[in-house]
């Protein structure tokens, strides 16, 4: 369903999403660590249940971004369209973020989709914002998963990234490393063991933070539940 009548509006999807403002999940996500500053409370599901009545519609997407706030980011994720999103406005997205969960759902929604996502990878995985660092790795572990196309040499490349973003202590980044790593282990049997000897290599690291990666993403990938199903 298109975007084709005042029902659609940006004025009234934003009164809608005010509608559903709901202080006591607020309380929830500020207990997550999720930012609330700019934030009405809405729920992901009701999110997607009303994107999915949107439909896609690229230019309101982008006017519901220029809204602010956290709501409208996400919903503006769920409907952009991946082959209309340019790269000074996923530049100007990213610099945006201000919450890890902005930042997951943006990445996963519309992020993995959009055609020079590696080269968005190799650039924001350097840069020293914390979000726009973590949206780097977020897509790593989104493309681990939703992927199916690209070859394990290509998974294997990216370690050299994932070494580099080890060494950064910040708690939304080092995660998000975990995060890359651990879905990319998960994938198949030979990203597994390879995933498994870099650990082991990157728990030999000085870094506090590439030792935590490390140890975590063993825990992970090495699980009954995750290598029964190459065994």
């Amino acid at each position: 369903m298109k975007n084709s009548n005042e029902k659609y509006s940006l004025d009234h999807i934003v009164r809608k999403l005010k509608s559903k403002t709901n202080p006591d999940n607020l309380e929830g996500m500020a207990r997550y660590g999720i930012s609330i500053k700019n934030r009405l409370g809405v729920s992901i599901p009701d999110l997607r249940k009303l994107a999915k009545e949107i439909g896609k519609d690229h230019k309101l997407a982008s006017q519901l971004w220029a809204k602010g706030i956290d709501e409208t980011k996400i919903l503006a994720s769920m409907i952009g369209e991946e082959n209309k999103l340019t790269e000074e406005q996923a530049e100007k997205w990213v610099a945006n973020f201000n919450s890890w969960d902005v930042c997951d759902q943006v990445c996963m929604n519309l992020f993995r989709k959009i055609p020079f996502v590696r080269k968005k990878i190799r650039k924001w995985s350097k840069r020293k914002e914390e979000f726009v660092k973590r949206a780097a790795f977020s897509l790593i572990a989104c493309i681990a998963v939703h992927n199916k196309k690209m070859p394990d040499d290509e998974f294997i490349k990216i370690f050299s990234i994932i070494k580099q973003g080890s060494v950064d202590k910040r708690n939304y980044v080092k995660k998000a490393v975990s995060w890359a790593l651990r879905n990319i282990g998960k994938k198949n049997k030979n990203l597994n063991k390879a995933v498994t000897k870099f650990s082991k290599e990157l728990g030999q690291a000085e870094s506090k933070s590439a030792k935590w990666i490390a140890r975590d993403t063993l825990k992970d990938i090495q699980r009954e539940t995750v290598t029964k199903k190459w065994s």
